[in-house]
């Protein structure tokens, strides 16, 4: 790299950031810099510097500073990438998210991009959002922010509609499935062709080939047999609601059975298809994050207690997280490819997916050089699975513009488009329901009228 590089993390309690710095740290050729971490929790922030610091050490990375602050404004200036990973209400939401729409027939097992739960994150998270954004527009506007906070398609639309900062979207779910995909398949990852497009969590892989051969008919085979409780691998038996979309529309989607379980009307209105289909943790479990959060970010705070006192490992190989990569592909000029979430317009040149909506967030493949990053024309995915995607962009829109507009009713005309609430719900139900959210979530939601 020519240059050190400032990378200003917000939200530097997460669970991120230790690995996306690892990954910088062990990016070959970099030039040192500066970490910048912002949180609003003083002991997490606190406790965070201070890993950093012994990984620095650890690593033999040269030329690092890190500095810390709960005033985002004070460390803002003269930042080259921000890195987004702020959450909003931390646990206070946890439980009424979940909660209150389980008492309305609406089993969730994430909630945090989709349905009751990923609405109100985003109602929460936006506002603060937008003022973020505003912050750097004047402090640092040639920044590349990287956003990794969930809902991400309502985050990313948010940013698009209101702010001149360049904004990509990160997720794991492309690299993840694929590997995934490569081992089901009994092939090497670094041989199997592929494309893949869609909306984040919401992606296809709608071409998979290995020297030639098409990987479907294979996996299909394996899937018939999963359904059917006849599984040649016992081992990978679970991930069913996957499997059963791809038999049905074609083409494996980029995110976990228990995140996509919610983002359609088939799978969680009923009692005994949730029996059929789901299974635990990740696979669909009912209130698995409720349930579990509270523990993960008590497991965070006890892993970097161990790691200050040298009890835990500290410093890892690099990850396929995006962030390094695009650091390095940029401060470097040698081009990279990654998936990004964008907006459909970003490409200057009509429609990245040319049968999805023109005003919503897509994720395609994107390369990455000194200029920055472009987006790359995918063009028209088959009808089936763009009309799939779309139905949640309706959803994904409204909810935006509710959290940019602090509107009530715009954020019931969202849930009254969101696939598995319309699918159990009543529109005087569902619009029952969240006015009930609102009041329980009134401390957390300022402004909402």
């Amino acid at each position: 790299m020519q240059r050190p590089v400032k990378i200003t993390m917000l939200g530097a309690g997460s669970g991120f950031t230790p690995r996306l710095v690892n990954d910088v740290l062990k990016t070959p050729g970099q030039s040192g810099g500066e970490i910048a971490l912002v949180d609003i929790d003083r002991r997490r922030l606190s406790a965070m510097k201070e890993v950093l610091l012994k990984l620095i050490a650890k690593t033999n990375a040269k030329g690092w500073k890190v500095t810390a602050s709960t005033d985002r404004r004070s460390l803002l200036k003269g930042s080259d990438y921000i890195v987004n990973c702020i959450e909003v209400s931390g646990l206070a939401c946890v439980r009424h998210d979940n909660d209150i729409p389980a008492r309305y027939g609406i089993d969730q097992c994430i909630g945090d991009t989709l349905g009751p739960g990923g609405l109100f994150k985003g109602l929460r998270t936006i506002p603060v959002w937008l003022d973020v954004l505003r912050d750097a527009e004047r402090l640092c506007p040639e920044a590349l922010l990287l956003n990794y906070t969930n809902p991400m398609g309502m985050l990313c639309v948010a940013a698009g509609r209101t702010s001149s900062m360049r904004v990509v979207g990160l997720c794991h779910s492309v690299q993840g499935t694929g590997h995934l995909l490569a081992k089901r398949a009994g092939v090497p990852y670094e041989e199997m062709e592929w494309e893949c497009a869609g909306i984040n969590h919401l992606a296809w892989f709608v071409r998979l080939r290995h020297q030639g051969r098409d990987l479907y008919p294979g996996l299909m085979k394996k899937a018939r047999a999963d359904l059917a409780g006849k599984p040649s691998d016992p081992e990978d038996a679970k991930d069913l609601i996957r499997k059963d979309m791809m038999l049905h529309f074609g083409a494996f989607i980029t995110e976990s059975s228990g995140h996509l379980s919610e983002y359609l009307p088939y799978y969680r209105k009923r009692k005994d298809l949730i029996e059929k289909y789901c299974r635990d943790s990740y696979d669909g479990e009912s209130g698995f994050y409720a349930a579990n959060w509270p523990m993960w970010r008590n497991k965070c705070d006890e892993d970097r207690a161990a790691m200050l006192k040298g009890k835990s490992e500290l410093g890892w190989e690099r990850s396929w997280e995006y962030a390094s990569w695009i650091i390095e592909a940029r401060e470097k000029d040698c081009p990279t490819r990654i998936h990004g979430n964008v907006m459909n317009l970003a490409g200057g040149a009509g429609p990245l997916i040319s049968n999805l909506p023109l005003d919503g967030c897509v994720e395609v493949a994107c390369m990455v050089d000194g200029a920055g990053i472009h987006p790359t024309r995918f063009g028209a995915l088959p009808s089936q699975m763009a009309a799939v995607s779309a139905s949640n962009m309706g959803f994904i829109g409204l909810g935006a513009q509710a959290a940019i507009e602090r509107s009530k009713e715009a954020a019931i005309h969202a849930l009254l488009l969101d696939p598995l609430t319309a699918a159990v719900l009543s529109p005087a139900e569902i619009k029952k329901m969240v006015l009930e959210m609102f009041a329980a979530e009134a401390e957390h939601l300022p402004g909402y009228r």
